[in-house]
C-alpha cells in the first residue's frame, strides 16, 4: 500500500533527536513530522502528530500518487511583559511525502483533525482487492472431452 517515505525522512529525524539540530522548520526546510502507517480492512490508514496546529494551517495534496501535508505551527504570543525560560516546542514548518501505491484509490482520501493528530483514511481500490474467479464452461463439451 504505501510504497516508501520520502529520501532521508528518518535520517533528519535521527539527526534531529541525536544532535539537537535545529527544530524550527522553513518553508524551503521544512522538519519532519512523525506518522504510522496501517491497513484497517477495506482501507489503509496514515495517521501524522501535529499538535499545537490550527486546523487551518495543514495542507494536502496528492499527485501523481504522492501524498505531501505540510503544516506550520506559529509562535503564541506571550505577550510583551513575558520572558521566556524555557522553549522546546518545535514552530515552523512541518512536511511529510509519502509515495502510495497503485491498490489505494486516491479519489476518495478522508482526512479527519482531532486533538492534534491528522488521520487520512485511503480507500483499497476495488481493482486491489481479492475477489473469486469463478471457471466457466459447458457442461456437454467437458463430457466430451472427459471420454475422448
Amino acid at each position: 500500500m504505501l510504497m516508501r517515505s520520502e529520501p532521508f525522512t528518518e535520517v533528519n529525524r535521527l539527526a534531529q533527536q541525536l544532535f539537537g539540530a535545529p527544530s524550527t522548520g522553513t518553508w524551503s526546510r521544512p522538519t519532519t513530522m512523525p506518522a504510522d502507517a496501517y491497513r484497517n480492512g477495506d482501507e489503509f490508514v496514515i495517521v501524522f502528530d501535529l499538535p499545537g496546529v490550527d486546523k487551518d494551517a495543514i495542507d494536502i495534496d496528492i499527485e501523481r500518487n504522492v501524498l505531501t501535508v505540510r503544516a506550520e505551527r506559529r509562535p503564541v504570543d506571550l505577550g510583551e511583559q513575558a520572558q521566556a525560560t524555557l522553549t522546546e516546542r518545535p514552530l515552523g514548518v512541518f512536511s511529510r511525502q509519502m509515495f502510495l501505491g497503485d491498490a489505494l484509490d486516491t479519489d476518495r482520501i478522508d482526512a479527519t483533525y482531532h486533538n492534534g493528530v491528522l488521520a487520512l483514511r485511503i480507500p483499497i481500490a476495488e481493482k486491489a482487492k481479492p475477489r473469486k474467479i469463478t471457471v466457466g464452461g459447458h457442461a456437454e463439451q467437458e463430457h466430451k472431452i472427459l471420454d475422448s
